[in-house]
């Protein structure tokens, strides 16, 4: 009896962990923010955060509206992946237990997209091992420079972490 619970219990982390390293593809059903699916692979739901970017916040609510650019990250992402099959390249999970990864659509490396059309900053927390993060600064590089997107905002402009870290002190 203890065997075959214990082995019951070796198989399903396992497989739980196999399911947060996920490779391969996965059909996107849920935008959640600018950087966040929801997806399905085979049967099962899986959560991916968009590794690599950092996309403006959403408020909490009507009177919360969120940073400036919110909606239209969200929009952006949707526009390219929503109902889509996209490849999932995984790098882990992060805190929240949601998949790290990039994800390809149609050839294109979305993260890389979000980066490219200013609809997301580089992430400023810690890398993955593996990640070319160097492709994804070249790129933000770029964006500031012809001011698109978030980076239209100038001076104005309040990185998502630093929101992040003002509304916890409120």
């Amino acid at each position: 009896m203890i065997r075959k619970a214990f082995l019951i219990l070796v198989f399903t982390i396992f497989f739980l962990f196999h399911l947060s390293l996920y490779a391969g593809q996965a059909k996107v059903y849920r935008v959640i923010d600018g950087d966040t699916v929801q997806a399905l692979a085979g049967a099962s739901k899986i959560t991916i955060r968009l590794v690599g970017i950092d996309a403006p916040e959403l408020g909490r609510g009507k009177r919360d509206p969120g940073q400036p650019f919110c909606r239209q990250s969200q929009k952006t992402l949707a526009a390219l992946v929503l109902n889509q099959v996209v490849e999932i390249k995984s790098y882990g999970l992060d805190q929240y237990d949601r998949t790290l990864a990039e994800i390809f659509c149609k050839n294109k490396n979305i993260n890389l997209e979000m980066i490219r059309s200013g609809m997301a900053e580089v992430y400023r927390g810690r890398q993955p091992k593996g990640l070319d993060i160097q492709s994804y600064r070249d790129l933000e590089q770029q964006a500031q420079a012809v001011k698109i997107g978030i980076w239209s905002l100038g001076s104005e402009y309040q990185s998502p972490k630093e929101w992040r870290k003002e509304k916890r002190a409120q």
